[in-house]
């Protein structure tokens, strides 16, 4: 005993002159003034006005933030002198293509001023460290701390493992894999340099497996296909990543790739693309007409863009010139070649926010451009469009049905359901208000890729109908979500192959007398159970608080959707419409409200209906998530 006793009080002193282990040569110290923190949230282009939160190693609460609207750059002081290791970062906000993104981000020791990124890759990082989806974590951080442990315990090792996922890249851009910080690089920024273009290069989604297995997918972003090229099993790749000797975090591999492939030649090139967008304010700057926006070079060899051709996209930059709109960074969305040169892409994709002078987003922006390697008076980079005359995709789709009240409605079975969502543009926009787009289509086939096709016709809608009659041309549409869907529970052509990521379509139409077959691609796998929280619905509906038929008809009903948008901060409601059904059988009255981009979370009915017979009345919400997956609310109004 008195041999323990002595050996414990040498062993107090040592931690005592030491600092406790962990302060300076002069004792324990405790910071007086809290840390710093600061980064960047960007998907390539900057996340604008994203909402940037911070707990630590506790899960408590030690900061929040808002990011630049010209950078995505954020910074705050925490508010703890000593927050507890590591520092959990969560970015919410909306990218420029539109989509909402959740994204994490780590600091695994404190310091006084300290970096941290919140990107895609830095979200991968984060999720094989924790070995499943960050977001859940994050949201009951309090009683996560074995957790937060764990992730700073694997941090270091997932960064350099996920960099060999993506190896073909680094090398492309001419990285250091060695000396890259995919957490916090001091010098990165979103400006299309080679850490940003790594970040843009490559397309990352957290995933489930049929056994409900979270997986991380890595694929080419410039592929004609949304490849998941690269799948890593998270809880498998954790386990690996947590052993101090013989981890072998590639086992948990289950794809044949073990890399991503590459846009090797275009890669090379894309680091003066955003001097498309300075040339492009500076045109919108100088306050010129239509004719003269239409005689820049920014724009003379512009092709088309799913049926908008160069005088609409002068019409669009001139409303930006009158209304002193401005660019900003472009975000590579993928390529638009129907068959893309292994290691290039000759039109690319892209999207762009457009602000106000207060840096308010106010409108989505999205083209293709094409790159000239030979100007030498003009930008290389130039507006060039996708050269398709309609738009055309397919997206997995889910489907909930809701009464006045908010509750499901049970004489709908299943509800909800699932399915596919075809897109085939049948009008051209609609660019004035109150007046339809002029008829593109009269009729299109869409062939799935168990062989099965079926019939399309023109509805006197933006999109193009499922028809119940093959070679019809004139259809009445419901106003419904089976205008454009291929239901799984009612349409038995409809596969396993046909709802997997990278499911191919054909699309065959006839314009201006010219046949034409279109290849497109399904992005994610159609989901086989979805939760009910993801559908959207209002705020305030209960059984003393009904939809009535009333709100729906008259012009001044508010909608607000504030709570499930908080709680579904991955998703945004890209549909608002009316719809009202004759009791006759005749054609609906279809009402579209334009849709407020986030962060605002209600609208006006602005529009009145008086109907001349019995009608039932239904108001319909479309939302989206990143990948595309569409969710759809119907909900039926009391009389």
């Amino acid at each position: 005993m008195p041999y323990r006793r002595l050996a414990a009080l040498a062993l107090t002193l040592l931690l005592v002159s030491c600092g406790g282990g962990g302060g300076g040569s002069s004792g324990t110290t405790t910071p007086t003034t809290p840390p710093t923190l600061r980064g960047v949230a960007a998907t390539g282009a900057p996340l604008v006005n994203a909402t940037v939160s911070v707990v630590d190693g506790q899960g408590k609460s030690v900061g929040t933030a808002t990011t630049l609207a010209a950078d995505g750059s954020y910074s705050l002081t925490l508010s703890s002198t000593s927050p507890a290791a590591p520092l959990f970062i969560q970015a919410r906000g909306m990218d420029a293509a539109g989509n909402m993104q959740v994204l994490h981000s780590t600091v695994t020791t404190i310091s006084p001023a300290m970096v941290a990124h919140v990107t895609p890759l830095t979200n991968a990082i984060v999720a094989l460290s924790l070995g499943t989806e960050p977001a859940p974590v994050f949201a009951a951080a309090s009683s996560s701390a074995s957790q937060l442990t764990q992730m700073a315990t694997a941090t270091s090792a997932a960064s350099d493992f996920l960099k060999t996922l993506v190896k073909t890249q680094i090398s492309d851009l001419k990285l250091s894999a060695t000396t890259l910080d995919l957490l916090a690089d001091s010098t990165f920024a979103a400006n299309k340099g080679a850490h940003d273009l790594l970040i843009e290069s490559v397309r990352v989604d957290l995933a489930r497996t049929s056994a409900n297995v979270p997986v991380l997918q890595i694929g080419n972003k410039f592929l004609a296909a949304p490849t998941a090229e690269v799948v890593v099993a998270l809880p498998a790749a954790q386990t690996e990543l947590l052993k101090t000797t013989g981890a072998t975090p590639a086992n948990a591999i289950t794809s044949t790739l073990k890399a991503s492939t590459s846009a090797t030649t275009l890669l090379g090139n894309l680091s003066g693309l955003d001097d498309l967008g300075a040339a492009l304010n500076q045109l919108i700057a100088q306050g010129k007409n239509i004719s003269a926006i239409l005689a820049s070079p920014l724009v003379t060899g512009y092709d088309k863009h799913d049926s908008r051709v160069q005088a609409d996209l002068g019409a669009i930059l001139y409303d930006y010139t009158t209304a002193n709109r401005q660019f900003g960074r472009f975000q590579l969305l993928g390529c638009a070649d129907d068959a893309p040169a292994t290691g290039n892409c000759t039109r690319v994709l892209v999207a762009a926010a457009i602000s106000d002078s207060t840096g308010t987003i106010v409108d989505l922006f999205s083209d293709a451009v094409s790159y000239n390697k030979s100007a030498t008076t003009t930008n290389k980079w130039n507006l060039i469009g996708n050269g398709k005359k309609v738009a055309v995709a397919v997206y997995p789709l889910a489907f909930a049905a809701r009464n006045a009240d908010g509750t499901a409605d049970t004489s709908l079975s299943p509800n909800p359901g699932t399915g596919l969502q075809v897109e085939i543009q049948g009008q051209t926009p609609n660019i004035i208000p109150g007046f339809p787009g002029i008829q593109l289509l009269s009729s299109a086939t869409l062939q799935l890729p168990g062989g099965y096709v079926m019939p399309f016709g023109y509805c006197t809608r933006p999109l193009l109908c499922v028809s119940a009659t093959t070679g019809a041309t004139s259809l009445i549409a419901t106003g419904g979500v089976g205008d454009i869907a291929i239901q799984s529970s009612s349409v038995g052509w409809v596969g396993s192959t046909d709802s997997v990521r990278a499911a191919k379509y054909l699309v065959n139409y006839t314009l201006s007398g010219t046949s034409e077959t279109r290849t497109v691609y399904l992005r994610a796998d159609v989901p086989s159970a979805p939760a009910t929280a993801r559908f959207p619905v209002l705020d305030g509906l209960t059984s003393n608080l009904v939809l009535r038929a009333a709100d729906l008809q008259g012009g001044t009903y508010a909608l607000d959707w504030h709570t499930w948008a908080a709680a579904n901060p991955d998703l945004r409601i890209v549909e608002i419409k009316r719809v009202f059904r004759p009791a006759d059988g005749t054609a609906p009255t279809v009402l579209d409200t334009t849709v407020p981009l986030p962060p605002k979370t209600a609208v006006t009915l602005s529009t009145a209906y008086t109907p001349t017979s019995t009608v039932t009345s239904e108001l319909w919400l479309q939302a989206t998530d990143s990948q595309g997956r569409r969710f759809h609310t119907r909900y039926t109004s009391s009389p």
